[in-house]
């Protein structure tokens, strides 16, 4: 007897929907790699290709923009977090892979909400007609006044319908049917016209969430530009798309009485929805691109009230910023990411990552940080911490999100970074960081052109072991950029360390003169063999080699602080050496 064939369960389709206002947030990420892992997760328990879909949301023109939209992808793509459907981007891997990600094999595109009007109109033009939806002919300045009035009674302003709805449809349709068309093309927007009924939410998350009648009010649908309003764009995509789940941040669960609304006016069922923790900081405060603002706000003012000198107006004037623009971010009316790190770099001040390219700049691992940002507010079980991707496709479940907010803990991620960065394979991690380098530092590559030459690797050897990022890595070998006539030498270390009196050694300088002869007579210049010949002259001192070693670090790179010694003399080489060794004594 025939057995019954074994009925599929339908395909799980995950979308990420980004506005394209600037790169793409941390939390964002935390986001799409979660709809990206459920997708997956799903398609192996279903034996159904994986859909998770990207969706450029740019119906806001004034703040979107086709390079921020690219920035989104090329952050996605780095982060290994590719999508199935979407945007059509091309990008090299810093192994050099070339990798085309994106495409429409279910034709549901584009994929941009822009080029997409025509759809919305579709079923704008349904719901009024259905009498579901309706025109509004309000004046901007009228609505205000009311808002206003029924602040002034301490009351919540509610939409009245009543004059929209008491002109007959025949007559709404004309007058904001455009003057091309032989209609009055007054200006409008569309607004749902809400029930009124109780709106209950099963969330995968948070449970049965409940909003009560009259909660929801006559909301807009379509601008008086004739762009969609979120809300509305979003719908239409999702159903048109086959979007079977919607995973996003706590902070949407609101609008989601409204997305129910609309979809039960247009016939839709609805998805299934998970809302996820938001993201705090380790004080519990919203994580977010303002932390930037505040981080540079504070310094500047604390800078003003230290030095006289110092005025907003002369701030201006050295970084170039608009004396009206910077007086409106230091008076907290403005957030200007641009203003934060100008004022970043005017100050010495880092200001902290937020977005998916901060962390890139400071030389974090994609890896670190998927890991790191799969535990926020998600958990595997069992006390394991440390996975790839492949881990979380292969484990991801909704039903391990907890509901309570996740904290941003920034040392638990340089931890994870750190011990990925320092148990890579050195191939791989010369090859990474020279990548990096060439994006993020290009001084230290120019210096450096070639990934595969000794001297690269000698670099790579010393750094390696004592490095938390690639900028960490970085900035280790700053002293190599440097013209030897050009470094400037600590004072502290100056008087600490070559200057002090030991009463058994003498003094560093002291040191440091002994050993010039000793450089001067190595002949193969690499580090054993420098290293043999400075502990041999140590030994003559009765010395350990770090006695020997602080005072050329000074010489060498201004500092206490170095790659080891003898790697940081055979970077510099032997003229520039002895060079730097000389001035050293000559100047500090």
């Amino acid at each position: 007897m025939p057995t019954q064939p074994e009925l599929k369960r339908p395909q799980v389709v995950t979308r990420f929907a980004p506005s394209p206002t600037g790169h793409l947030h941390i939390g964002g990420a935390r986001t799409a790699l979660f709809c990206w892992a459920y997708s997956r997760a799903e398609a192996a328990r279903q034996g159904t290709p994986p859909a998770f879909v990207l969706r450029i949301e740019d119906t806001d023109q004034a703040r979107s923009s086709e390079s921020a939209a690219k920035g989104m992808c090329e952050d996605l793509a780095w982060l290994g977090i590719t999508w199935d459907e979407g945007p059509r981007h091309e990008r090299t891997g810093d192994a050099g892979d070339h990798q085309v990600i994106g495409g429409d094999p279910r034709h549901v595109g584009p994929f941009f909400q822009a080029q997409r009007l025509h759809l919305y109109n579709k079923y704008i033009m349904q719901l009024v007609e259905q009498e579901k939806a309706f025109p509004a002919f309000e004046k901007a300045e009228e609505l205000d006044a009311k808002r206003r009035e029924a602040t002034s009674r301490k009351q919540t302003y509610h939409y009245d319908n009543t004059a929209a709805l008491a002109i007959p449809l025949v007559e709404r349709l004309h007058r904001m049917k455009p003057v091309s068309e032989g209609g009055k093309g007054e200006p409008h927007v569309v607004r749902l016209r809400v029930t009124g009924e109780p709106i209950t939410v099963q969330d995968q998350v948070l449970g049965e969430v409940s909003y009560a009648a009259g909660e929801v009010d006559d909301f807009v649908l379509r601008k008086a530009d004739g762009f969609p309003t979120y809300h509305f764009a979003v719908v239409i995509d999702d159903e048109t798309m086959g979007v079977t789940h919607v995973l996003r941040a706590q902070e949407h669960l609101n609008n989601t009485p409204k997305h129910v609304a609309l979809q039960q006016a247009l016939g839709f069922a609805s998805p299934i929805y998970a809302h996820m923790p938001i993201i705090c900081n380790m004080d519990g405060s919203k994580m977010s691109k303002r932390d930037k603002a505040k981080t540079a706000r504070a310094a500047a003012k604390t800078a003003i009230q230290k030095d006289p000198a110092i005025s907003p107006g002369a701030i201006a004037q050295e970084t170039g910023l608009d004396p009206a623009a910077l007086a409106d971010f230091l008076a907290q009316n403005n957030d200007s990411i641009e203003i934060a790190e100008a004022l970043g770099r005017r100050f010495g001040v880092t200001l902290p990552e937020v977005e998916v390219e901060d962390f890139r700049a400071a030389g974090y691992l994609p890896e670190a940080i998927t890991n790191f940002i799969a535990l926020l507010g998600w958990s595997p079980g069992g006390d394991i911490e440390k996975f790839d991707t492949a881990f979380i496709a292969e484990r991801f479940d909704v039903h391990r999100i907890g509901k309570t907010s996740a904290k941003f803990d920034r040392m638990k991620l340089l931890s994870f970074n750190t011990d990925a960065i320092t148990t890579m394979a050195p191939a791989e991690f010369n090859r990474r960081f020279h990548q990096w380098a060439r994006d993020y530092a290009p001084p230290l590559a120019a210096v450096f052109p070639d990934s595969a030459a000794p001297r690269w690797e000698m670099l790579c050897r010393a750094v390696q072991p004592r490095c938390k990022t690639f900028k960490d890595a970085a900035d280790q070998t700053a002293f190599l950029l440097v013209a030897d006539d050009q470094v400037t030498f600590d004072p502290k270390a100056v008087e600490k360390v070559l200057k002090k009196i030991d009463p058994a050694t003498g003094s560093g300088a002291a040191l440091l003169a002994g050993v010039v002869s000793v450089i001067e007579g190595v002949v193969e210049f690499k580090p054993e063999t420098i290293h043999a010949a400075i502990e041999a002259f140590a030994a003559t001192k009765n010395l350990n080699i770090g006695k020997i070693a602080q005072p050329l670090r000074v010489a060498l790179t201004g500092s206490t602080v170095s790659p080891p010694i003898d790697a940081t003399l055979a970077l510099l080489g032997k003229a520039s050496s002895l060079a730097r060794i000389h001035r050293c004594l000559q100047t500090a």
